[in-house]
């Protein structure tokens, strides 16, 4: 019989190359025990809504109006909605062409599109143009997109930290390019040496690729650091210098959770400096509502905004977007939301500030409650989480732990977060699916369980991992930095 075209070893192999840790091995564990009655708190990927948060009542009440708009036309519309808030979905069914169940411009709707530009001038102090503002399902098709036009074979590289988020390793393995990975120092809170930087560069010209790219995550994912004015600064400089184009991926850029780093856009930093830089470096910055206090990740909410790119490649990009006719409506409307939220003086002013306050400030608790229960543990070092929705501890594994993980055919950091998952129902995420350096082992965990629950979380954790710890202890050393 011949071949089939979707045999398994006639399929494309940049498909079977790519691989996303955060829904893998682990996570298809735990969906199986939870099959079988078992309890699982599901922290292996950032979402919100899923682990107890509450959606914010004003975006809720504006699409609930623009997805049924009879309802505007009720006469007892004003007892069950604020007056803000249908006069914001009036708004936004104006800008569509049919409502929400037609299509809008493959960019975005304009009318959208001019609210984010009006939030990124706010934010930065710059103006923005909405002309090359691209509305997008989530942060993570815009970046696709990107990498898409940037990767042109397997001879072009793309810096990627190390850690990373799996989205960036697996897209470029998908388009065909080469990852080059740039390590964080995890001894430096996670910083970045400008010095490693351009090791890599020259690493990867030697192997003849030719580096395209760099990406930045800021705050971190998975580490959650917060990069500083000097640090973006220094990369900037860099990307000038060499000729790449920076990703800017800043969709955590509302989950800050000290106060001697805020966030800071790139963009603002690169317009700050002025000069040639602020003219010619070539800037595409994301964000999206699945983070923050919206945490709408199923809503698939996202844009991204092109600074100093040429006007062909533009034209370009445009044409990929309408290939796919129109990024989903409701997200749209949803990023307006976000963009444009209630002001002072507006009737739901005071509910939206207390309820994203109140989402905040119960994260930055539960950012010290998890760093401080990892660091209480037996052979587990873990820096502060300063911002984004993870903790990323380092767990040093005894030698017999290591062994054992390779007897049972494991890596060991997924063999250690097996064993949690079964004993505990906590399921993470392995360490070596963000990368990490040789020899050394970590977990990726939200921090988004409910607060009241974190206490419990903790300390189910703490009792597995000191088990661990001396089952397998001897007295020959530790992985470690």
């Amino acid at each position: 019989m011949s071949k089939k075209s979707l045999d398994y070893d006639q399929i494309n192999e940049n498909v079977k190359k790519a691989q996303y840790a955060v829904r893998g091995e682990l996570y298809l564990r735990a969906s199986e025990l939870q099959k079988e009655g078992k309890k699982i708190i599901f922290t292996n990927v950032g979402n919100p809504h899923a682990l107890g948060q509450k959606p914010l009542t004003f975006p809720r009440q504006v699409v609930a109006l623009c997805q049924a708009p009879f309802l505007l036309d009720d006469p007892n519309v004003g007892l069950l909605f604020p007056a803000d808030a249908i006069a914001k979905a009036k708004l936004y069914l104006s800008y569509t062409s049919g409502g929400l169940g037609a299509y809008s411009d493959s960019r975005g709707l304009p009318g959208i599109r001019k609210e984010v530009a009006e939030f990124i001038e706010r934010r930065d102090g710059y103006p923005s143009d909405p002309e090359l503002i691209y509305l997008t399902d989530g942060a993570s098709k815009g970046v696709m997109q990107i990498l898409q036009t940037v990767i042109r074979g397997p001879g072009d590289g793309i810096l990627v930290p190390v850690p990373q988020y799996p989205l960036y390793s697996a897209a470029i393995s998908l388009y065909g390019g080469s990852l080059v990975p740039y390590f964080l120092e995890e001894t430096a809170n996670w910083g970045l040496d400008i010095h490693n930087l351009r090791q890599s560069v020259a690493e990867a010209r030697f192997k003849g690729i030719t580096v395209r790219a760099m990406v930045i995550i800021n705050p971190g994912n998975p580490t959650g650091q917060c990069l500083s004015v000097d640090n973006l600064q220094q990369i900037l400089r860099f990307c000038h210098q060499e000729s790449l184009v920076l990703l800017g991926d800043e969709v955590y850029q509302q989950n800050v959770y000290q106060d001697a780093r805020p966030f800071i856009s790139s963009r603002k930093v690169l317009f700050d400096m002025g000069g040639a830089i602020s003219k010619e470096l070539e800037l595409i910055s994301f964000h999206t509502v699945s983070k923050g206090f919206l945490g709408e990740c199923g809503q698939r909410g996202g844009y991204f905004e092109m600074t100093n790119i040429p006007p062909q490649t533009v034209d370009e990009i445009y044409k990929v977007a309408s290939i796919s006719l129109s990024p989903n409506v409701p997200g749209q409307i949803f990023m307006g939301t976000m963009v444009s939220p209630p002001k002072p003086g507006d009737i739901s002013y005071e509910q939206f500030l207390r309820e994203s306050k109140g989402i905040l400030e119960s994260l930055r608790k539960r950012a010290h409650m998890m760093t401080d229960g990892f660091n209480s543990c037996k052979n587990v070092v873990c820096n502060f989480t300063e911002g984004a929705m993870y903790s990323f501890p380092q767990i040093k594994l005894p030698p017999k732990a290591i062994e054992a993980a390779k007897s049972a055919g494991k890596v060991p950091d997924v063999f250690y977060c097996l064993k949690l998952l079964e004993a505990t129902g906590i399921s993470t995420v392995p360490g070596s699916g963000f990368g990490q350096k040789e020899g050394v082992f970590h977990l990726r965990t939200t921090i988004l369980p409910a607060e009241e629950d974190m206490p419990a979380i903790m300390e189910s954790f703490k009792k597995f991992n000191d088990g661990f710890m001396e089952q397998y202890e001897d007295q020959r050393g530790y992985s470690r930095m």
